[in-house]
């Protein structure tokens, strides 16, 4: 069994080491250190069935990726420690898993991954005791540099040797801290694997709505299951801690937050899924077991239904026919009247879209009016007043529609006639819906089931007393009840989705304005919800006491947000939802092609990660206000700024602001060196360079006009442009790595006097002596408690070849 108390020791014993950034001593030798230590008193203490090994693995390697708009990834001696766990007669086959040790700069990471790292420790420790031998081996990847964009895994997956062995992954991730862990991405198909975690998690807790979200792009992160994914082709499970993620990737993610249930929980459910995997005949061949995708969704987290895609194609095509055939039927019947039948439920169809439409533009405006007048994320710390505000909004949108259709449209038409054909009209879009996604391929298409083949089945349960006078009690009772299961599981998901999104939105950058996104889902749940509902509008006397209610409740709240009553963020010690702002102590120089500095500044860089900006923060720091926005340097590669990630799209440059400063000047300065240029076959030029600096340094290409990059001695050889069409390089280092060596090779024109490429390079200073200037140190100190600031120095030079 899972021991919580070794448990608590390994995560308190991680995350007190303090934040560990990749080429730090904390993160490459402390952290390390601690893992070999209790890796060699777990070796001490395993039975004679096992055999256990260890390597310390120090990768160099570089990889393209299209995550965040497309870079490239560079890494030199970086840090993995990998255990084999395997029968003493050995193993051929492995299953793998991976937690990673490292966390971002200036957090504790005690979510964000420290408590997958002590999880995997005890698991190991209990395996090793077990006097039975596995059937195959377990490979526990403990590794250090995930926060770097998943570079960790890239340098295992591609270069270790007991890589070769691995037939299927778990990965152990956060999105939030504590909570239960979800299973949000299987695959890619080997269903054999999701049915592996149906039968050997105690606490099941998955739903492919989530795997689908994931994978589509909205989500602005990643994770190491894309890496064996995609460079590995294994296939696998991914699992991550989503509750609280207000806190995640912040100081407060300390380890006394994650609660006993939790690891309870994880400890359990990873524990019995990977014994299940190591003694499962399937894992050997599970190249054998690749066919096709798979639908998955829990059931109030008490057990998950799982099917193969296809068996759920065919699920959705029948029953979206048989509730065509039932809508063709009664349009149909009696004949004389079937073309006056079809116009009747078509004109409800209709109007039904219409209200739909119309809510979601009268809902919108009002977010968009809360967005101009700068009152966006008044729910981040109150989610009710998201739900006093949109929710309401929608619903008495709807019922105003309806109920002016009812009046005007619908003078003298009989009640129960239009109760009955507003419901078929429901029917209809939620059958088509089926057809469409299920067309379409997504697995999801599982929900629209459920609103198809339950409320039909109601119907033809109690049609006869769909044709009574009147909404009766046991007709709303009779119809509740049919309708209880895809409307719980209904509340069930948006659960999830929303205490996914929520936090999320908090940094998701100044380019999206949140109260449009949230608004925008509240609708979208609204009118799920009330799809089967809208037909009471139509059977009740009057709708006009609940229309009053919800205006009054929506005004009232519109008043209260607009007033400013309700602070976005909060520094409640117990529950923290702090707003998140990044200050970079620049220094930038610009060389001509003579090498020459034509302009030098200093500042410091000033970003607030969320659609508020800085606006909240100018009354604490007036200096910080709008005269200091920065303008983007045009002629420079990302505007001339030092992006550490090439997220720039998420940022409107008009909410940059740059703190004139003096200049810095660090004690481990950048050494930037053309070595060599040669002219190259069919006029490509190319240019040789080395880079000395401190661990992670960005480079930033651009191509000048007539010239374009054709190769490079990164990734694959093919350069990938980023979004707005410059090229982006992340570097990061261990220890004691050499310097950089790299080459780019330019197509040029016969004539190229203002040079071919414009080259900048960034380094960061996130840890040691070069981190935090003098007025760096004071400005943060002046920051409110309701922040999350996180300050680093940084250089960026700019030169022209």
């Amino acid at each position: 069994n899972f021991n919580l108390l070794s448990y608590r020791g390994y995560l308190d014993n991680i995350t007190a080491i303090g934040p560990r950034t990749v080429g730090s001593p904390e993160n490459e030798v402390l952290a390390v250190n601690y893992l070999l230590e209790q890796i060699r008193g777990i070796e001490r203490e395993s039975t004679d069935a096992h055999k256990i090994s260890v390597d310390i693995q120090r990768p160099t390697g570089s990889f393209s990726i299209d995550f965040l708009g497309g870079f490239t990834s560079y890494y030199a001696n970086i840090t993995n420690v990998v255990v084999k766990l395997e029968p003493r007669s050995g193993a051929e086959h492995a299953v793998l898993s991976n937690c990673h040790f490292d966390s971002v700069p200036n957090t504790p990471g005690a979510s964000d991954d420290a408590v997958s790292c002590a999880v995997m420790l005890e698991i190991l420790n209990t395996l090793s005791k077990s006097s039975e031998p596995l059937q195959h081996a377990v490979i526990f990847l403990f590794n250090g540099a995930e926060e770097n964009i998943l570079q960790a895994s890239h340098g295992f997956i591609t270069q270790h040797e007991w890589a070769k062995s691995i037939r299927a992954f778990i990965n152990l991730e956060a999105a939030g801290v504590g909570g239960k862990e979800l299973v949000f991405q299987t695959g890619p198909e080997n269903p054999w694997l999701v049915q592996a975690y149906v039968v050997a998690a105690k606490h099941p807790f998955a739903s492919v709505v989530a795997q689908e979200i994931f994978q589509s792009g909205i989500i602005p992160a990643d994770t190491d299951f894309r890496i064996y994914r995609d460079f590995g082709n294994v296939p696998g499970i991914d699992l991550a801690f989503i509750e609280n993620g207000y806190i995640y990737h912040t100081e407060y993610d300390t380890s006394d937050r994650i609660l006993t249930d939790s690891i309870q929980r994880a400890g359990d459910n990873i524990l019995a899924v990977l014994k299940y995997l190591a003694t499962s005949e399937k894992l050997a061949k599970s190249f054998e077991y690749r066919h096709g995708n798979v639908v998955f969704f829990d059931i109030l987290g008490l057990f998950v239904l799982a099917y193969p895609a296809r068996v759920g194609t065919i699920m959705n095509y029948i029953t979206a026919a048989i509730a065509f055939f039932y809508l063709s039927k009664k349009v149909l019947q009696p004949k004389p009247r079937a073309v006056h039948n079809l116009k009747k439920l078509l004109t409800a169809f209709s109007l039904t879209l219409t209200s739909w439409v119309c809510t979601l533009v009268a809902v919108l405006m009002v977010a968009l009016f809360v967005s101009i007048i700068g009152r966006a994320l008044s729910w981040y710390t109150h989610f009710y007043v998201s739900v006093s505000l949109y929710g309401t909004a929608a619903a008495a949108k709807l019922i105003l529609v309806h109920m002016l259709a009812k009046k005007f449209f619908y003078k003298n038409v009989n009640e129960q006639d239009l109760g009955d054909v507003f419901f078929d009209a429901s029917l209809m879009i939620w059958s088509i819906a089926l057809a469409v996604m299920t067309q379409i391929g997504l697995c999801s298409a599982f929900i629209c089931t459920l609103w198809v083949a339950f409320p039909l089945l109601t119907k033809l349960v109690i049609h006869k007393e769909f044709s009574q006078k009147g909404a009766t009690i046991k007709f709303i009772v009779m119809y509740m009840l049919g309708m209880f299961v895809p409307y719980l599981y209904m509340l069930y998901l948006s659960w999830t989705v929303f205490e996914m999104f929520t936090p999320v939105m908090g940094r998701s950058g100044s380019e999206i304005p949140p109260d449009m996104v949230l608004a925008g889902f509240i609708v979208v749940f609204t009118m799920i919800l009330s799809s089967y509902f809208i037909n009471f509008i139509y059977l009740v006397k009057s709708t006009k006491r609940t229309l009053v209610t919800l205006t009054t409740v929506f005004v009232v709240t519109l008043i209260l947000v607009c007033s400013g009553i309700f602070f976005p963020y909060s520094s409640d010690a117990a529950n923290p939802k702090p707003k998140r702002v990044f200050l970079q102590h620049t220094s930038r120089r610009f060389h001509d092609l003579d090498g020459n500095v034509v302009k030098s500044d200093s500042g410091i860089w000033i970003n607030g990660f969320d659609y508020n900006g800085i606006s909240h923060i100018t009354p604490h720091v007036p200096e910080i206000n709008d005269t200091i926005r920065t303008p983007c340097e045009e002629q420079a590669p990302f505007c001339g700024l030092p992006w550490i990630l090439p997220v720039h799209f998420m940022f409107r440059f008009v909410k940059n602001w740059y703190l004139p400063a003096p200049e810095i000047l660090p004690r481990s300065p950048i050494h930037f060196k053309l070595l060599s240029k040669k002219l190259m076959p069919w006029n490509s030029v190319r240019l040789n360079f080395e880079v000395s600096g401190p661990s992670h340094m960005s480079l930033y290409v651009r191509p000048r006009a007539g010239s374009a990059l054709s190769r490079w001695s990164l990734g694959d050889g093919v350069p990938v442009a980023s979004l707005g069409g410059d090229y982006f390089v992340f570097y990061s280092r261990g220890l004691h790595a050499a310097p950089w060596h790299f080459w780019v090779e330019l197509t040029a024109p016969e004539k190229h006097s203002d040079g071919i490429v414009s080259l900048a390079i960034a380094a960061h200073y996130f840890f040691g002596e070069d981190q935090k200037s003098p007025q760096l140190y004071a400005l943060l100190e002046r920051f409110p408690n309701w922040t999350f600031s996180s300050g680093w120095s940084c250089t960026y030079d700019l030169f022209v070849f």
